[in-house]
């Protein structure tokens, strides 16, 4: 299929996959990365599949920001295309993002620590390949708590200077080779969210350390975008946490299915990279 026949621009009715306890009610939330421990399940996550609309952007991109609306989409070329090098990833690219966030937000420092490369068949390029499921649940990647706790952990004798700034964390995911057409990304209004009734702490149990996400409660409330036929051309800057509390802190976000996709249209392959972007050097 030749990339240049794209689908027109449209309003996507589907499924999105909220939290529901599964099990005992009462357990908070939790989930094992490696070494579950015996006769212990992996964790006590169950589904809620809900009809949503997912609105489409295209066209109205400029209307979208991170202080209001948690996302915001951006039109960024790389001179980075097929993503197979690491360490170009590393130099070249994270390069580029790091400028990008500050252009975009203000910020003086940017701290890279992540990134996950999905590819045509889901496989994933990342130590912790195994969430790669949470791509398909509405989730965020960290809990407020668990943001300044990772903060501690990356920057060391810095931490304490830095958050005393403004903190953020951003995610930059951007298509890789085509345009999404199959399981692009739905991101949520702010504005559209109980902040206290809909955001559920998961406790991710590693080995070596504990983090913390949220998955979301169904609300009819939200209200979900995304932008159709994205290009490699264009990022979506997701994000997962601001210290500021007079704004928006963050976005839901989840893949979707849209049945409208052509067959033939290649798969979708992604790079999502995390950053914590801070007010003060």
């Amino acid at each position: 299929m030749a990339i240049e026949s794209v689908l027109t621009p449209h309003d996507v009715p589907t499924t999105l996959n909220y939290y529901a306890p599964l099990g005992d009610p009462n357990e908070a939330p939790y989930r094992y990365i490696y070494g579950t421990p015996p006769g212990k399940p992996d964790h006590n996550l169950g589904d809620d599949p809900r009809a949503v609309v997912v609105h489409d952007a295209r066209g109205r991109e400029d209307e979208f920001s991170l202080d209001v609306h948690g996302f915001q989409f951006v039109r960024h070329v790389s001179a980075e295309k097929e993503f197979v090098d690491d360490g170009a990833i590393k130099t070249g690219y994270y390069k580029e993002i790091e400028e990008l966030l500050k252009d975009v937000t203000g910020g003086k420092r940017v701290f890279i620590f992540d990134h996950t490369i999905r590819f045509a068949n889901w496989r994933c390029r990342r130590r912790d390949c195994i969430l790669t499921h949470r791509t398909e649940r509405v989730h965020i990647d960290q809990t407020y708590e668990a943001s300044v706790k990772r903060v501690r952990q990356l920057l060391g004798a810095d931490a304490d200077r830095l958050l005393q700034s403004r903190v953020r964390l951003i995610n930059v995911w951007r298509p890789i080779a085509n345009p999404v057409f199959h399981k692009p990304l739905a991101v949520g209004d702010w504005r559209s969210l109980d902040e206290k009734a809909d955001l559920v702490p998961v406790r991710y149990l590693y080995p070596d350390r504990e983090g913390a996400t949220f998955s979301v409660r169904y609300n009819p409330a939200h209200r979900w975008w995304h932008l159709a036929q994205q290009t490699p051309e264009e990022v979506t800057l997701i994000k997962c946490f601001d210290s500021e509390t007079d704004r928006a802190r963050l976005t839901p976000h989840s893949a979707f299915w849209d049945q409208t996709s052509p067959t033939d249209a290649p798969h979708r392959q992604s790079i999502e990279v995390r950053a914590f972007v801070f007010d003060a050097e």
